[in-house]
């Protein structure tokens, strides 16, 4: 029996809502930034600091600080909410602090980067080809990593560390010519979920590994000696709720006793000087450290794994944003014994990332660079032995800070490379 036209016309009608309803539905769970701006004050005293912390203090304005109020020498980024937007200008107009806005309206750039991610997920669909040069969601990456895989089966293996807080995968690729735990190379990406040039870094990272391994001479000698291990989405939770659900999310997601706030900073996370100056106590901060060393089942994925393995010579952490190149400690601002050999390597490797497209980058130890910060991983990894321990804050200084768009990604990676690779040219030079 054939259904008559009008019968058609309501159907038609039902599924025109029906997909509606769905939009709004996905839409209601996005968190939403319409208005809100991004601030930056630079700071001329240490008085301007502290009405700057009292200001962070403040809950129920709800900020979120992009950079935070602790040093005259950086400048203090923070997101406003459009509805608190007249009383945080009246408090800094108040008290003569002077701003700029660096971010007019936070949600036309995530709508921006929205389409753009769209559009190339279209047309990757339809060449049936990877775009190094966008930004993508976790089982793209991963999908892509059983790729690089097959084709390049005797270099790059996919390690299982173990599963996330929400039952993902964690997944390592390992660059080896052979061997069992030969003196070895980490580096892990997007410990903070919104940095999301830090997880798009590691795939182009890991591509030019596999592709330059037989034609580039010194990479070539630097893995038929050692290994290297690379973590591209150290927090695949934080991750997915940054497509999902909110973009400037950087914590994990899990639980915490007592409290609605979910999430604990992975970066505060570390048996290195847990708990101290730079980390809260406070479970709906975003810098919450735990309720004790290692409870983040991410970071005693990779505690295990470094530990068993035993052989590691140097850990990388690449962050964004910031463009700096830092060294341990941040628990302290005491120097490390190493502080020497540290700063003069993260110096040269700076030289090379500059010499490619002039990008400035500062060099320091993470207390004196930007402030003191307890529970960080290359403390932690420095303190059990691994001497040449980094850390990277990515592009840029501010004008993007989390949203930097696409087309920078490539860039980014590009200069990233020649600084990792001095690093890890010297570690295989300098055994120790």
């Amino acid at each position: 029996m054939s259904l008559m036209p009008h019968t058609l016309n309501c159907l038609d009608k039902m599924k025109g809502l029906w997909f509606m309803l769905v939009l709004v539905a996905v839409a209601k769970s996005e968190r939403i930034f319409t208005g809100d701006q991004v601030i930056r004050v630079d700071v001329q005293s240490e008085e301007q600091i502290k009405l700057l912390q009292f200001l962070e203090s403040e809950e129920k304005w709800n900020l979120d600080f992009w950079l935070h109020p602790v040093s005259t020498k950086l400048p203090v980024d923070v997101r406003v909410p459009r509805t608190h937007l007249s009383a945080v200008k009246e408090y800094l107009h108040a008290h003569r602090i002077p701003f700029t806005v660096m971010i007019d309206n936070v949600q036309e750039l995530l709508d921006q980067e929205k389409a753009e991610m769209e559009e190339n997920h279209i047309s990757e669909r339809s060449t049936r080809s990877f775009n190094f040069g966008a930004y993508h969601p976790l089982d793209t990456i991963y999908s892509w990593m059983e790729t690089l895989v097959a084709q390049h089966p005797n270099l790059v293996t996919k390690l299982d560390m173990g599963r996330s807080y929400e039952n993902r995968p964690l997944y390592v690729l390992k660059f080896s010519t052979g061997g069992t735990k030969r003196p070895a190379i980490w580096i892990d990406l997007g410990i903070h979920s919104r940095e999301w040039v830090s997880q798009a870094t590691g795939v182009w990272t890991a591509n030019k590994i596999a592709t330059d391994y037989g034609t580039d001479a010194s990479l070539t000698s630097l893995l038929n000696t050692m290994d290297i291990y690379m973590l591209i989405v150290a927090n695949p939770d934080g991750y997915v709720f940054t497509h999902t659900s909110d973009r400037m999310w950087r914590k994990t997601r899990s639980k915490n006793s007592g409290s609605a706030c979910v999430g604990v900073d992975p970066n505060r996370n570390w048996d290195a000087g847990f708990g101290g100056p730079g980390a809260s106590s406070l479970p709906c901060s975003d810098s919450y450290h735990g309720p004790s060393a290692h409870s983040e089942i991410e970071v005693k994925n990779i505690v295990n794994l470094i530990q068993s393995h035993g052989n590691f010579k140097s850990f990388i952490s690449v962050h964004a944003y910031s463009q700096l190149l830092m060294y341990p400690y941040g628990y302290t601002c005491r120097s490390a014994p190493d502080q020497a050999e540290l700063d003069s390597v993260a110096r040269a490797a700076v030289q090379k990332l500059t010499s490619l497209y002039g990008t400035a980058y500062q060099v320091g130890n993470i207390c004196n660079i930007i402030y003191q910060a307890s529970g960080g991983s290359i403390d932690w990894s420095y303190d059990v032995g691994i001497k040449y321990s980094f850390a990277f804050e990515l592009r840029d200084t501010g004008r993007y800070g989390f949203i930097l768009p696409a087309d920078q990604i490539i860039p980014t990676a590009s200069e990233t490379w020649l600084a990792l690779k001095h690093i890890m040219e010297y570690v295989r030079d300098h055994p120790y």
